[in-house]
């Protein structure tokens, strides 16, 4: 199950993050340029627990993300020799044994997402961004987050609703447009085991369509925004 039904109004927090520049690697596609669009729910979870410094947090969640353009970069990798059979290249594989190689990375530019934490866990991980205890990154260890706003809203449920970016269950709504992504909706703290799970997304904002299990946030942007309690 990756979303949470509610029949009454739910208090919540908002959160706004912005990063100049990240990238999302689809791990269903190794060895090729692929990246996710959107930030996996694992990730947002790793960010969650940045700010708590707790080594998981697994609390449900609503989220909502875009970008305002991609682009690929070009990276170099030096594959490391596991068997230490080469130490004065410290460990690296020499050159015409498939040492050094040149790999392309997409990355998105201008992220902007935003999160909902509803009730007192929701409450206990927004008040952790006052001071978080580790650097807040999206993604890779380079892709710093900045946090733009923190909000206390009201959560209605609702079955219409303008669902613009947000990630939703696979039977949330039934924008014709919407693309299914497969995505890790958790990770465990000793990165032994993941949990993937199909997410609904739209590459464009959507307006008003039925929904299902959702519940709105009326002072989104002044026009409001449907969204997915999403469960680890």
């Amino acid at each position: 199950m990756t979303g949470v039904s509610y029949a009454e109004p739910l208090p919540a927090w908002r959160l706004t993050f912005y990063a100049p520049v990240a990238s999302f690697r689809d791990p269903f596609f190794p060895g090729l340029a692929r990246g996710l669009p959107v930030p996996p729910p694992s990730t947002v979870r790793g960010l969650l627990a940045a700010a708590t410094g707790a080594p998981y947090e697994s609390l449900a969640f609503g989220m909502a993300a875009w970008s305002e353009g991609e682009g690929v970069d070009a990276e170099t990798y030096h594959p490391i020799d596991a068997g230490g059979a080469n130490p004065a290249m410290s460990g690296r594989v020499r050159p015409g044994k498939g040492g050094m190689t040149l790999r392309t990375r997409p990355f998105l530019t201008g992220v902007h997402l935003t999160v909902w934490l509803p009730e007192e866990a929701g409450d206990r991980v927004a008040r952790a961004f006052r001071r978080p205890q580790w650097g807040l990154r999206l993604g890779r260890s380079q892709d710093l987050v900045h946090l733009e706003e923190r909000l206390e809203v009201v959560l209605r449920p609702v079955t219409e609703a303008v669902v613009g970016s947000a990630l939703a269950p696979a039977t949330g709504h039934d924008v014709p447009y919407a693309v299914t992504h497969r995505m890790a909706a958790s990770v465990s703290a000793d990165r032994m085991t993941t949990r993937w799970t199909d997410y609904l997304w739209c590459d464009r904002p959507a307006g008003r369509h039925p929904v299902r299990g959702a519940l709105e946030d009326s002072s989104y942007q002044g026009k409001g925004q449907a969204l997915w309690l999403l469960e680890p």
